[in-house]
Order: structure tokens, then sequence, then C-alpha cells
């Protein structure tokens, strides 16, 4: 499958801006994907339906949520263990 279905109008634009002097193709010693292992480590995002994001504006605001709902998860008793009840 070749990447030029990927191609649009505005790809184009951006293409014909870029000045002669950059052209990549001759630089000698660059490495595509070098450093993203090193990226990812530190990096965790995650995405949020629009309702959420609505709710939950800032990173800081979605980590005292869930931080909040953590402890209150570990607070909760687990409900897995049935306690036998009397035949009659």
């Amino acid at each position: 499958m070749s990447g030029d279905f990927m191609k649009t109008e505005n790809n184009q634009e951006l293409e014909d801006e870029l000045r002669p002097e950059y052209n990549f193709s001759k630089m000698k010693g660059g490495v595509r994907g070098k450093y993203v292992d090193r990226y990812r480590t530190g990096t965790n995002v995650v995405l949020l339906d629009p309702d959420v994001a609505q709710a939950f504006p800032t990173s800081d605001a979605v980590n005292e949520a869930l931080r909040l709902l953590m402890q209150i998860a570990q607070r909760q008793k687990p409900n897995n263990a049935l306690e036998p009840t009397e035949r009659l």
C-alpha cells in the first residue's frame, strides 16, 4: 500500500512552503523514531470524550478525580464472599 492516499490538498500546501535549504533527504545520520522510546516512557496520554473533558478540563482535575475514585474503591468491602443462609 503506498502512502499517496494520505496526501491531501493541505499537505501539498505545506510542502510548497518548505524552503529548498531544508532538504532532509540529504541529511546524514538522521534516524526516524530515535527518541520515541524515551518519549513514551515519560508520557501517558489518554483521550477523553468531550463530555468528560468538559467536566475535568485539566490534568490535575482528572488526576484528583481518579485518586478519589481509587480511595473509594479501596474502602469498599469486596462483595464476592456470600454468607450462607439458613435452610428452613
